[in-house]
């Protein structure tokens, strides 16, 4: 897709959710790689971006409690990256289901109506629309919306525990790090992904999507997919405390 020694001419993505951990590791491949002409970055406030990097990304400030007023940033896209997503503790159950179901799913509508053609949704490993745990329940049921917008392609990536690097942490979680760090070196695509690996997933399913109109990546598939470029592995202290988030969440539901 991509043009030899350039942008693939004239095509454009939207990334949702660039701010978080997926889409910021995301963005930065996106544009190494110099897979769009065009990026565009939809989200609640305008991200601090290097004056390189700001040169050839946009920037669309929305209100995701009014999202259909501004659907123009919608408009134009040719594939959809969406990272978008909170936790229970966060945003509360409420919050929660607004967030990571209900803004994805208008978010998508948008996108379609406005030319998308391939959508790529960052799912979560688990997920089940008749699950009993708030979290899985949740994924599988916008899982399921998104599916139903009609995209001429769909890819849904199911990764497990995300293992990222941030710049805050609490003593507190400092145990479980340390236990999950252990289970992820011993079982590396069952329990955990470098966050890495998801983003360069997310685009080679772009550059090589291959055949059916919708393609769910568990958790192995991303590892084998998202293996293309060689990556520092991270350790159990740089795991994300949002990570752990979510799967709390999916424990006590």
């Amino acid at each position: 897709m991509a043009a030899a020694g350039g942008r693939s001419a004239g095509r454009s993505c939207f990334v949702l959710g660039a701010s978080g951990e997926t889409g910021r590791v995301l963005l930065q491949e996106l544009l190494s790689r110099r897979v769009f002409a065009r990026v565009t970055l939809i989200g609640r406030r305008r991200l601090s971006l290097d004056e390189e990097t700001g040169a050839v990304v946009e920037q669309a400030v929305v209100d995701f409690e009014r999202l259909s007023e501004h659907a123009a940033a919608f408009q134009g896209h040719d594939v959809g990256f969406c990272c978008l997503g909170t936790t229970k503790a966060k945003a509360g159950t409420a919050g929660f289901i607004r967030v990571d179901r209900d803004y994805v799913t208008q978010a998508a509508e948008l996108a379609r109506a406005g030319g998308c053609t391939h959508f790529v949704l960052q799912s979560s490993q688990g997920a089940n629309p008749h699950s009993r745990f708030l979290y899985l329940r949740v994924k599988g049921e916008v899982e399921n919306l998104v599916q139903a917008v009609g995209f001429d392609r769909c890819t849904i990536l199911r990764p497990a525990l995300l293992l990222c690097k941030r710049q805050e942490s609490r003593p507190a979680e400092w145990v479980a790090r340390q236990v999950l760090g252990v289970v992820a070196w011993v079982f590396p695509t069952c329990y955990s992904v470098p966050v890495e690996r998801v983003a360069r997933a997310m685009v080679a399913c772009v550059l090589h999507p291959g055949e059916g109109k919708v393609k769910v990546l568990e958790n192995a598939a991303i590892h084998k997919l998202g293996k293309a470029v060689p990556q520092q592995a991270c350790s159990a202290e740089e795991m994300g405390r949002e990570e752990l988030d979510h799967h709390s969440d999916a424990l006590v539901g």
